[in-house]
């Protein structure tokens, strides 16, 4: 069958889309999937760039094409006509928020147990992005970034009951900078955790095991699963106490290598020590209300200056009081960052 006249090798084409464009810009193509190669050049998400390809917005070599998955040689000029944004529908709450450090690129906080990253399906208020546009504008603050949920300026996520550091980028060039830093693992993250369990170890503990989705708990993550992904965690034990029922609590640091869904959590329980108060990988406790893991830790490279930025975030009361509660002693550098750490 003929392709229609001027039709981009492996694409679809149609009339550009004529809606009015106040954002148009020309780029120069890198080799790769037209999807992937359009996010890295203008840092928004893939799932935001693949919306301008299929809704006719994006030519290649003077073509539109509507198909994602496009394979550019390198060197076609890229005509992206950056829609408008769909009429915002995430509202900004007055919210406080504990700031760790801010300047024009970033705001790093300390989030609290408790508080969803971002709106998902379902949850549209009391958010980290409700709170955060209650103070300021974020890239991309008026559209969708997908099916998971509206993200601006989400570049990593802690769990609902995780408190501790998170960053967030204030522009679009500080998303994709920051975004290609934990993709390339050139952060340090570490964490805070009571595990309650089987813990006998008196020595750091490397646990290299691949984390997927549980094939019949779909909003689980287990080692092995489906569509498995490498995941690496060293755990340092802190402390350890009896639970008084056979079973051993123990104060632990760790410090995960790779960034996977729920990571911490299931390498802890793959070691059976599930964290404490962890309901889905372990059991709910008294003496924890919620999970018992911290972001304490988080060393990320400054998206303009490329320097070092460390950040850190206290541990909470509920976990120190928990810990003691139990007769855990305090360690006398607990809120000192570890090497490499």
């Amino acid at each position: 069958m003929k392709s229609p006249a001027g039709a981009v090798a492996g694409g679809t084409l149609r009339a550009v889309n004529d809606a009015p464009h106040p954002d148009t810009r020309t780029l120069s193509a890198t080799p790769g999937r037209l999807d992937a190669v359009l996010s890295a050049l203008t840092g928004a998400s893939r799932s935001q760039v693949a919306a301008w390809i299929t809704g006719g917005f994006v030519q290649v070599a003077g073509q539109v094409a509507l198909k994602p998955a496009l394979k550019l040689r390198g060197g076609e000029v890229l005509l992206v006509h950056v829609p408008p944004p769909p009429d915002a529908t995430v509202a900004a709450e007055d919210v406080p928020l504990e700031v760790l450090f801010e300047d024009e690129h970033l705001i790093a906080v300390n989030k609290p147990a408790g508080m969803i990253t971002h709106p998902a399906p379902g949850v549209s208020t009391g958010t980290l992005v409700n709170a955060l546009l209650g103070r300021m504008n974020l890239p991309q603050q008026d559209g969708h970034d997908g099916p998971d949920g509206y993200r601006p300026g989400i570049v990593h996520r802690l769990d609902r009951d995780t408190s501790g550091v998170i960053v967030v980028a204030k522009t679009v060039a500080a998303h994709a900078a920051l975004a290609a830093a934990f993709k390339d693992r050139r952060t340090r993250k570490t964490y805070l955790a009571i595990a309650a369990g089987q813990w006998k170890a008196l020595e750091a503990v490397q646990v290299d095991a691949p984390v997927g989705r549980h094939p019949v708990q779909r909003q689980r993550m287990t080692v092995g699963g489906a569509q498995p992904r490498d995941a690496q965690t060293l755990f340092t034990p802190l402390g350890s106490v009896p639970d008084g029922h056979g079973r051993t609590l123990a104060l632990v640091r760790a410090q995960p290598r790779t960034g996977r869904t729920h990571q911490i959590r299931v390498h802890l329980a793959h070691l059976g020590s599930p964290i404490l108060g962890d309901g889905v990988y372990g059991r709910e406790s008294a003496i924890m209300p919620r999970h018992a893991l911290h972001a304490q830790f988080l060393t990320i490279p400054h998206p303009a200056t490329g320097r070092d930025l460390h950040l850190h975030a206290p541990v909470p009361d509920d976990m120190l009081s928990a810990w003691v509660g139990v007769g855990g002693s305090v360690p006398d550098d607990l809120e000192v960052a570890p090497r490499g750490g």
